[in-house]
Formats: C-alpha cells, structure tokens, sequence
C-alpha cells in the first residue's frame, strides 16, 4: 500500500450512488456528493505502520492520518465523527471498521487493498451495501 505522494483518480466504481440512502444523506447533499465523487483524486503516504490518506474532489477534501492498530477519528462518508481502527488483513489490505461517536446509523467501514497491477481498491461498507471504486496510478 505504498503510493508516496501519487495522486491516483478513480478508474471504476459500483454500488457508490446505492451505498448512500444508507447513511443519513439527504437528497440535495447526495446529488452533491454524486458529481464530486466522479473524479476523486487520493493521495497516500507510508511511513512504517503509519499512513496519511487525502482524498480530493471538486467539492469536499478530507484527510486521515492514523497508525495501524491504534484507534483514530474521522468521519464517515456522509460526515459524521467516528472512532476508527484500522488492522491488516493480509499483506496488501487493511480493513477499518467504524463507530459512531454519538446517534444511530448503518455499520460502516472501508478496505484498501493494492493489487499487483498496481491499482488501489476501496471499498466501503454501510449495512449490507457494499461500493468499490478502483483507482489507478496516474
């Protein structure tokens, strides 16, 4: 999962557009989050077991930094805080689950996995909706 600073747009994706009725989104902010999420842009750092990730958009760019292991905040996609904790599950893929700080919702959580070809592919979870968004290098 070492990217070093390269910015990687997304190539493909699935089930983005039906993994948002599950969160709290409304109708305005997921048209919103619909055209930005066409051409994010991600960018991650590796040092040792900890990362940096930034994912940009045309309208919203959130950066995480966190170690493996150790339990860190963020939000979830449709910005509500959370306790994360990100671990390994093979050599190439870490798994985060998520939990919310205050309030109800879906069970959420993300993967990052880097295949051989060099592509990173996240995939986020909210219940029993699954989206995956491949990005490449550029």
């Amino acid at each position: 999962i070492i990217y070093m600073g390269k910015t990687m747009p997304v190539s493909s994706q699935q089930n983005f557009y039906q993994t948002l009725p599950k969160t709290s989104v409304n109708m305005m902010l997921r048209k919103i989050a619909v055209a930005a999420a066409s051409k994010p842009a991600v960018e991650i750092k590796q040092d040792g077991e900890t990362f940096y990730i930034k994912t940009s958009t045309t309208v919203r760019t959130t950066e995480i930094s966190f170690k493996i292991g150790e339990e860190f905040e963020e939000q979830t996609v449709d910005g509500r805080p959370c306790k994360s904790l990100a671990k390994w599950e093979s050599e190439n893929k870490m798994v985060c689950e998520q939990r919310l700080l205050k309030g109800d919702g879906p069970k959420t959580g993300w993967s990052r996995e880097m295949t051989n070809d060099g592509e990173l592919i996240l995939t986020m979870t909210a219940d029993d909706v699954v989206c995956t968004r491949v990005y490449v290098r550029e």
